[in-house]
């Protein structure tokens, strides 16, 4: 059925609805999880104290809920920069300021474990998306309070988790140091990992560039949570490990996210400092 949208440049629907996420101002809080699974977002919500579908389009299931007080909502991207750019760029229309990504990913260090939880604190840029907003050279960090409430979540519940870089890419195979169809493989992805290794990064996984470089750019709370699901050194895979771990952090993220805020209200501060915490009532 044809529906003429607002504009070819920002289009909402006749009811004001963003035309991917076929949401409206108001339907999302502040806070929004975003895992790249549809399954995980239904996972998520399911997680709260309530909870209620917003919409489900394409690859982008939505819902809202309350999880210890707090107004929060979940939005899935589906795989990659591309369609995490149009979640971000939606969801920043209809008022949202804290996204995190809630996904899976493949660590390539030895001391991580299938199951374990790993924080971003900043994205090697290999996607292509983020590329079309930033040149080279343009960083793709985590928002500092974001980290620390991922890592206070995760100390609180008595997750293993590590922290450190990420390595966002476009392929899942070739992209990641694994042999293509056929076995194919150039040399430059036969190196890829070893080279990432030396440098300390973590992880492979294919949206955290794009939503940390949006985030650095348009000035909105972004971070990035991750299950381990594959360990490429000892080549180990196991689906959905520590997803539920990776659930609870995430959840609990959110509320001391909004503790804070309220902090940072009542004292009148735009950031969040140690000291600010202690003097707190």
């Amino acid at each position: 059925m044809e529906e003429r949208m607002s504009s070819a440049s920002r289009p909402f629907d006749s009811e004001g609805r963003v035309y991917h996420l076929g949401l409206r101002k108001g339907d999302v809080p502040k806070y929004v999880l975003m895992p790249g699974e549809v399954e995980r977002a239904s996972r998520i919500a399911s997680s709260w104290d309530r909870s209620w579908r917003l919409a489900q389009r394409r690859e982008y299931s939505s819902f809202r809920g309350v999880y210890r007080g707090v107004d929060v909502a979940v939005v899935s991207t589906g795989i990659g920069g591309p369609a995490t750019a149009i979640a971000v760029e939606e969801l920043l229309e209809l008022g949202a300021d804290t996204l995190i990504r809630v996904g899976s990913t493949g660590a390539i260090q030895d001391d991580i474990e299938v199951g374990d939880i790993i924080i971003t604190t900043a994205a090697v840029r290999m996607d292509g998306t983020s590329y079309q907003y930033a040149p080279a050279g343009y960083p793709a960090s985590a928002s500092y309070e974001v980290i620390m409430a991922l890592v206070e979540a995760a100390e609180g519940l008595g997750v293993r988790y590590h922290l450190g870089i990420t390595a966002s890419t476009d392929s899942f195979y070739v992209g990641q140091g694994r042999p293509g169809y056929g076995g194919y493989m150039p040399s430059w992805s036969r190196n890829l990992m070893p080279d990432l290794r030396q440098m300390r990064v973590l992880n492979f996984e294919m949206e955290s560039a794009t939503l940390l470089t949006l985030a650095n750019i348009y000035g909105f709370r972004a971070g990035a949570v991750h299950a381990v699901y594959a360990q490429r050194v000892k080549d180990e895979f196991v689906a959905h490990a520590g997803d539920e771990n990776l659930i609870k952090v995430a959840d609990e993220a959110v509320r001391i996210l909004h503790e804070w805020d309220e902090v940072k209200g009542r004292a009148g501060k735009r950031y969040l400092y140690p000291s600010l915490l202690r003097s707190s009532p």
